[in-house]
């Protein structure tokens, strides 16, 4: 609605310009905006605040001029001139009726954006550790990962969705290390706990389910190497057992990756007999941007930006985190067609201090610019508006599996987009689960479910939806229908430029509570048959909507509830 607009102010001025009446100039890229109050009207026109000295005429007297022709136009029901040269338009019943027409037409492609313009974006998300299962936290991730790559593939982006999975280093022989102990507790053997342990009742988990598949077969380790191959042994099963718990995770809720990265392929040579990290560390060098202190390798990230150069190798010789982190960017940017491609990473908040020098280390290999961090806050966990901090069942933190096992997929991914990524979320289970019109995904889920019943009962009366009299459609509820749908083109091109799709969900409550004010003040099925169909057109209007929506917060639409 918004470019139709923007479109007839364009030609009408044109109009004016060819046939005399206004000197020739160049028209600004924005003339028309959406109203700060409703009573001004459906749009704001601004263009003779914006040509009025370029034209030289007076910003008000330009406005009435223009005011009148644009009082020509058949979608335009009303016109004033306000303030100092602005112009409010309000549109005829007719226009917002072909609004519903337009959506019914295009239905799942309807508000499809072309902000993208087909460009490529990677977008990772979750990218937990495989040492224990994905925590709440994780679970707000995997909702607004998801929720955005659907956002911004439906305004053009060609989108990859990727888990980094850290299975390399220190922390892997720690938890190879915990489950072995649990392991040999449960025949018999049980040993002190080092220092570092993961004491977790899923480490007992995996051991137990390794011990019923391999019985007693790596109870002995008779010298260091097969005390060695043992180790490697419960870390390889120990890590695949927690891979496939978090992967059959995210299938139960929906939500897909294209890409598993393994931390372990930045290890291993490629055909050039380099790994990936040594090949990062020789680009930076011969940039110049490596030096010598301390027998460490330090990056001269303080050329980018960053508060501080940054140690990429320890004296020992071993990596810090941030070494093999570089390399894993410069990986994902140099896969085949994806040189040019934009990086969004959703981080937890305590990563704020990582941004700058991975910005920084990307710039100084030629991709300034090119990465994107959310850093999310915290989830709180509460249960009848009480801090809940551990799992009744394990007695441990409640983990993301434990919360969708009780709330649902659909609650828990809806409520983690309640808020934008930089606010901290309270989460209370317990209204999570109420099936009312407090609950807000049961309220939008709601609304769809009503459409349902009402296509059922129509269907049983032989009345179908038509589009041949929408013209009746003048109710204040129906045409409020219309208006929020003209909304969604715009708002999906700007919460995408924004990577902000909690957005959605505003708009998804404001869409359902008008469908229910439509619904009370609207008869449909015993309206005269005429409007019956016209209405009922409408609120196919609206199931389309509000499916198209839920979608893309990647919520379903169930038809009963």
């Amino acid at each position: 609605m918004r470019q139709q607009i923007d479109t007839l102010v364009r030609q009408t001025l044109a109009e004016m310009i060819s046939d005399g009446s206004l000197p020739p100039v160049e028209l600004p890229p924005e003339l028309v905006e959406r109203p700060r109050q409703k009573n001004h009207g459906d749009w704001a026109c601004t263009a003779a605040l914006k040509l009025s000295k370029t034209m030289g005429i007076n910003p008000q007297d330009l406005a009435a001029r223009l005011a009148s022709r644009l009082a020509d136009d058949e979608r335009i029901a009303g016109v004033e001139v306000a303030g100092p040269g602005f112009i409010n338009l309000t549109l005829a019943d007719a226009a917002w009726q072909e609004v519903i027409a337009e959506v019914v037409g295009q239905g799942g492609g309807f508000a499809r954006a072309a902000a993208g313009a087909g460009r490529r974006v990677n977008v990772e998300f979750i990218s937990a550790n495989p040492t224990g299962p994905m925590h709440v936290g994780h679970g707000r991730w995997a909702a607004l990962g998801n929720a955005l790559c659907n956002l911004l593939e439906h305004a053009g982006w060609q989108v990859t969705r990727e888990f980094y999975i850290n299975d390399a280093g220190h922390q892997m022989d720690v938890f190879a290390n915990s489950v072995l102990l649990r392991y040999l507790e449960i025949l018999g053997q049980p040993l002190a706990e080092p220092e570092e342990f993961y004491g977790g009742g899923y480490v007992a988990d995996i051991a137990r389910q390794i011990y019923e598949e391999e019985g007693d077969a790596w109870l002995e380790a008779a010298d260091s190497s097969q005390a060695d191959a043992r180790l490697e042994h419960f870390r390889e099963r120990a890590y695949r057992l927690m891979l496939a718990q978090m992967q059959e995770l995210c299938q139960r809720i929906d939500v897909p990756f294209d890409i598993w990265f393994s931390e372990r392929t930045l290890y291993e040579p490629d055909q050039t007999g380099l790994i990936p990290i040594n090949k990062m560390l020789d680009r930076l060098d011969g940039l110049g941007y490596l030096y010598e202190k301390d027998g460490a390798t330090w990056f001269r990230s303080t050329d980018f930006g960053d508060d501080k150069d940054r140690v990429l190798v320890k004296s020992d010789g071993s990596y810090t985190y941030f070494c093999p982190d570089i390399a894993y960017h410069l990986v994902k940017l140099e896969r085949p067609g994806l040189e040019s491609a934009s990086l969004v990473n959703i981080w937890g908040a305590d990563h704020h201090g990582y941004v700058a020098r991975m910005q920084a280390a990307l710039a100084a290999c030629g991709h300034a610019d090119s990465l994107t961090v959310l850093l999310g806050q915290l989830v709180t966990l509460l249960r009848g508006g009480s801090v809940v901090r551990m799992s009744k069942r394990s007695g441990e933190m409640v983990s993301f599996q434990e919360l969708v096992d009780e709330v649902g997929a659909d609650a828990t991914k809806y409520l983690m987009l309640g808020r934008a990524t930089d606010q901290p979320i309270d989460f209370d289970i317990e209204a999570a689960k109420q099936a009312d019109n407090s609950n807000p995904v049961y309220y939008v889920q709601y609304a769809h479910a009503r459409i349902c019943s009402l296509f059922r009962k129509a269907e049983e009366r032989g009345i179908s939806a038509s589009a041949d009299d929408l013209g009746l459609l003048v109710d204040s509820s129906e045409l409020e229908l219309a208006r929020i749908f003209s909304r969604l083109p715009e708002l999906i091109e700007d919460a995408a430029r924004d990577l902000a799709p909690y957005r959605l969900t505003h708009y998804a409550e404001e869409l359902a509570t008008a469908l229910h004010s439509f619904y009370t003040r609207c008869p449909v099925l015993t309206a005269e048959p005429r409007l019956a169909a016209a209405r009922l057109y409408l609120s196919q209007a609206t199931r389309s909507v509000l499916v198209l929506v839920l979608g893309l917060l990647g919520v379903s639409a169930p038809e009963r509830m």
